[in-house]
Order: structure tokens, then C-alpha cells, then sequence
């Protein structure tokens, strides 16, 4: 089956991520603070998928964020400390105007509002895609099925004409679940090489 419809993750394929100088302000305001941020944060995860999902507003999110460090500093420091965290990954950003001249191009990501407004929004890589599907305006994390459904009935296409792009093994086989071909992003030459077993025009 040809591939017509590509779909690429966001972080860390096309924006990775590092969390360091959000610890490092923590730790500047109280010692450990950053380290007993993030063992609450991961014990408490549900808080982060129900904020991606869109089932919690911003500031309800906030609140229980504020107080996990133990409010050493406001609503807005935090907004941006946490979300001024993506640079570029120019490589594979590189691709996607190529590849949109032969395919339809979609992106699809767990993300949130937070990290929209302070964080990616500014980037201005995302001309290509036809439309960003995001995890908290569809109410849908990957890998739910749901999220994978909802693209599917935007795109209108058949499960295998699908491409999926990202670097988490479990998204990449919930893709799979829904009958699109998907791979599991390492790098990029990783990535060159997937595009080519799938006949990736670009």
C-alpha cells in the first residue's frame, strides 16, 4: 500500500527537550528542590497525562505544580521555566517542506497549552503541516486509540496508507495497533533510512 499520509511527533524528533535549567532554578531557590519536584512529578504522573489530555485546565495544573515547589516562585516563572526547554532539531526539520510537496503532512503530539504558549509556538517550522493534532485540544494522549481514530477521520484514509514518526516505543506501537505503519525515531540517519524502506519520496 503507498504511504499518503505522514505524521511526525513533536518533542524530541523535531524539538528535543531538556528539563536541566528548570532544576538548576529550583535548586537555586531552596537546595534539592528541583530533585523533590520531579520525584513528585513522576510519582504523581496522572496529574501530567490528565493536564496533556485537556481534562484539567491550566490553572488547576498550576495549582498542584505550585505547591509541589512549595511556591518559591510564581504561576508565570513557572510557565516559562517549564516550557523554555525545546531547541531545534534542524536535520529532520529540514525534511518536512520536501516532504510535504508529496505527501500530506501531519503532526502528532502529546502536549499541552503550557508548553505551547512559552514554549514551541514561536517556532516557525510548522508551515508545512497541514494540521497540528494535540493531544489537549482532541482529548487524546498517544498510545489511546482514540488519538490515532481522530486523525484517522480527519485524514479519511485507509489505516496502512499512514506513516507515523516518533521516539517512544509505546506510541510507535499504538500506531501500529491502528493499523499504520510507524517507526521508532533514534536519530537521524535513523530516520533517513526509515523513509527509505517506506519509499519516502523527498
Amino acid at each position: 500500500m503507498e504511504i499518503k499520509y505522514v505524521i511526525f511527533d513533536l518533542g524530541k524528533v523535531l524539538i528535543p527537550f531538556d528539563y536541566a535549567p528548570f532544576t538548576k532554578l529550583l535548586n537555586e531557590k531552596e537546595a534539592g528542590l528541583g530533585e523533590r519536584f520531579w520525584e513528585f512529578y513522576h510519582e504523581n504522573y496522572f496529574y501530567h497525562r490528565d493536564y496533556e489530555r485537556g481534562d484539567m485546565s491550566l490553572d488547576e495544573f498550576l495549582a498542584i505544580m505550585l505547591k509541589a515547589v512549595d511556591y518559591k516562585i510564581d504561576g508565570e516563572t513557572f510557565c516559562k521555566a517549564f516550557s523554555e526547554i525545546f531547541v531545534v532539531n534542524e536535520d529532520v526539520v529540514s525534511l518536512l517542506p520536501r516532504i510535504a510537496r508529496n505527501y500530506r503532512l501531519f503532526l502528532l503530539s502529546n502536549t499541552s497549552f503550557m508548553h505551547r504558549k512559552f514554549g514551541w509556538d514561536k517556532y516557525n517550522f510548522f508551515t508545512p503541516f497541514e494540521k497540528l493534532f494535540l493531544s489537549y485540544e482532541v482529548h487524546a494522549v498517544k498510545p489511546e486509540a482514540k488519538i490515532y481514530e481522530h486523525v484517522m477521520s480527519y485524514t479519511k484514509g485507509k489505516p496502512e496508507e499512514h506513516l507515523f514518526i516518533d521516539d517512544v516505543q509505546d506510541y510507535v506501537d499504538g500506531a501500529k495497533k491502528a493499523g499504520w505503519n510507524a517507526v521508532l525515531f533514534t536519530g537521524f540517519s535513523n530516520l533517513e533510512e526509515s523513509l527509505k524502506e517506506f519509499n519516502i519520496k523527498y
